[in-house]
């Protein structure tokens, strides 16, 4: 699978109202098989989804965020980690780690209890997020990407890179498998 062009333009939504994200990237839809697959290792604990979905972002990677020096999975607040068991975010990082040499950043923390994203809207969405993330300390990079399985209306990397900008970073990339049609 080719690695989308460098060259998209930003949706109108985007240019109407900039997030934090300084590039976003997601190299499949969120539809079948993918939507499926990412249920599986997200939802049933099938973690051997995550090398294959991961090797499709090593391309994304190379291509659109070359100069990013750290890698950021999305945090799961603290019940729902446990309760699930792992964090899909951080499986990917952790194969994309391998893969790319990048180090991961474990000092974001969800600091709140967040309702799921599914069957929100747009401005439901960015309100149920809205300063869940923290970063505990100041960043000693300059570009990270944060990386989870599904961006829809990007309202969760938008506020994790906002927090990520407060702690230090210059830029912020975000890198998800799929992309649902909303966007």
């Amino acid at each position: 699978m080719d690695a989308p062009s460098t060259s998209a333009s930003p949706c109108g939504a985007c240019i109407a109202n900039l997030p934090a994200f300084d590039l976003a990237r997601a190299p499949l839809r969120y539809e079948f098989p993918v939507d499926v697959a990412l249920k599986k290792l997200k939802f049933n604990r099938k973690l051997q989804f995550a090398p294959p979905l991961a090797s499709l972002l090593e391309p994304v990677i190379k291509q659109s965020f070359s100069e990013c020096d750290v890698l950021v999975p999305v945090p799961l607040y603290r019940w729902r980690h446990a309760r699930r068991g792992f964090n899909q975010a951080d499986e990917l990082c952790r194969m994309l780690a391998k893969a790319t040499d990048l180090p991961i950043m474990l000092a974001t923390k969800r600091r709140r209890a967040t309702r799921s994203q599914s069957g929100l809207n747009a401005a439901a969405r960015a309100k149920n997020v809205r300063s869940a993330f923290v970063v505990n300390r100041r960043l000693e990079f300059r570009y990270p990407l944060i990386v989870d399985d599904v961006m829809t209306t990007g309202a969760t990397c938008n506020e994790l890179a906002k927090a990520l900008k407060r702690a230090g970073a210059e830029r912020v990339g975000a890198l998800a498998v799929a992309r649902s049609s909303a966007l």
